[in-house]
């Protein structure tokens, strides 16, 4: 399908422009005024319209098994959602249960995800450690386009990664010009904290932000960065929920420490009170790790984008129903951990973030897509409307509004956590490699239709760039 997008204004991470674009073959092929374009092109009328590389959730779990069961929004259905929220990338993570192989883990994950409506890309959990592992991250950098490696400082007695493992794991990933990312939370201290409520007789979704406290968090983050920052290794910190944790981050990287931070949709514009409902769903549907916050670390979490000092924004789409939060109605510890929000990220930071003036609308297309391309290596592929890029593009109506909730949403969940919540600034049409795949409130994705993107490995003399360069941007990150 050839299309061209006429007469709208084309916004990227650096400025903002009047030029129509035009899509063929799954890239962009010209970008100016009067194209020269077919006579049977489809033509977009982009009037007042903005238009916008395509999303980039850098952190989403499609189908993971996980605390008994397994998510209920799979490869499919989930990337179609993003898509009506004009989201065309994931990157979702592949977590092998501790002693699996780490590519038996990552060939099932593909196997997965073949089922995928747009594009998508791995990072891949460190849950154990020995030789093989080690090998394994070698040959999933060299020959299958993985370029990070998540660790879960949290989840004692399963995933939880211990400080030998990072270590181990933070060296490989210099040795193979990797990034490590980590999810920072004390397991030790949740689960001595978890006992603790449980032991006081608070066993309902109250006990689990009492039991992950910001100091948890905090604790977690600043040690992983300072290991990061003994080994000479780049580090990532995902799901940044709190004050102390974004400290840590801005302590670094005013050392010159390369360290990049994610912040959550939810974790912007949703406080600690929904744990206090006394209906048992509904604060239920909001148990995640890290746990929502007091609205005083929603305040720096914003602080913590207009200042650069966090990159990306992200959602942690991992969906469980009622029927599965049920699992620990006796137990907040047995509540399987995971929200929504695929479909709903853009228009939630659009609406506080640009409509409220925190973010200017470049800003915006940066955290959202061009910082994670650039971040995981695959710019100006993804994140970018430049000629040559992929097709991966959204139009967006920014004084367009909707209402968010889970009767209308396309997200495989029985709830939404912005239930009711009115936003200005919609999708209108989202472009996947070139192809239409919604358009005016219509989604017309096809299944399989997404494709597999590798990350390169960074430069190989990442260590010797460490060590003369301080890094405040992420486009100084160089592919290998």
């Amino acid at each position: 399908m050839s299309i061209l997008i006429k007469g709208g204004t084309v916004v990227t991470a650096d400025r903002s422009y009047q030029a129509d674009v035009y899509c063929h073959e799954g890239s962009i092929q010209a970008i100016g005024k009067n194209l020269d374009v077919p006579s049977d092109c489809k033509i977009i009328d982009a009037n007042k319209m903005l238009v916008m590389p395509g999303g980039i959730d850098p952190h989403t779990h499609m189908q993971l098994p996980f605390m008994g069961t397994v998510a209920s929004e799979d490869f499919f259905t989930g990337t179609s959602a993003g898509a009506a929220g004009g989201t065309t990338m994931i990157i979702d993570f592949v977590i092998p249960n501790p002693q699996q192989p780490l590519l038996e883990a990552y060939n099932q994950w593909m196997q997965w995800a073949e089922k995928s409506a747009t594009d998508y890309s791995f990072h891949v959990a460190i849950t154990w450690w020995d030789d093989s592992v080690s090998d394994d991250m070698g040959t999933l950098v060299n020959e299958h386009g993985v370029n990070s490696f998540k660790h879960f400082m949290a989840y004692k007695n399963a995933i939880m990664a211990e400080d030998e493992t990072l270590i181990n794991s933070f060296s490989r990933c210099l040795e193979l010009g990797a990034m490590p990312t980590v999810h920072a939370e004390n397991g030790d201290l949740v689960y001595h904290l978890q006992r603790q409520m449980l032991e006081k007789g608070i066993s309902g979704p109250e006990g689990h932000p009492l039991s992950r406290p910001p100091e948890v968090e905090g604790e977690a983050a600043n040690r992983a960065i300072r290991i990061a920052q003994a080994l000479n290794v780049p580090i990532y910190v995902v799901h940044v929920s709190c004050e102390e944790s974004l400290q840590a981050i801005t302590r670094a990287r005013n050392d010159g420490q390369r360290v990049y931070g994610e912040v959550l949709a939810g974790h912007l514009e949703i406080d600690d009170s929904v744990y206090q409902n006394e209906n048992f769903e509904f604060a239920a549907a909001h148990v995640m790790s890290p746990p929502f916050r007091a609205k005083k670390h929603q305040d720096a979490l914003w602080k913590g984008l207009q200042s650069g000092n966090l990159q990306t924004t992200a959602t942690d789409h991992c969906c469980f129903c009622a029927d599965q939060k049920a699992a620990g109605k006796d137990d907040f510890s047995l509540i399987p951990n995971g929200t929504a929000g695929v479909e709903d990220r853009l228009s939630i930071i659009w609406d506080a973030g640009v409509v409220t003036g925190r973010l200017t609308p470049n800003e915006f297309v940066a955290i959202t897509s061009t910082n994670s391309a650039k971040i995981f290596n695959i710019y100006p592929q993804k994140g970018s409307i430049s000629v040559g890029a992929d097709a991966d593009i959204v139009v967006w109506d920014p004084s367009g509004k909707r209402t968010i909730s889970a009767k209308t949403h396309h997200q495989n969940i029985d709830f939404n956590i912005f239930e009711g919540r009115t936003v200005q600034g919609i999708a209108v049409h989202t472009i996947s490699r070139g192809n239409l795949i919604w358009t005016d409130g219509k989604l017309s994705t096809v299944k399989g239709a997404g494709q597999y993107v590798k990350r390169p490995a960074f430069n190989r003399d990442f260590e010797a760039v460490n060590k003369q360069t301080a890094l405040h941007a992420p486009s100084a990150v160089n592919r290998g």
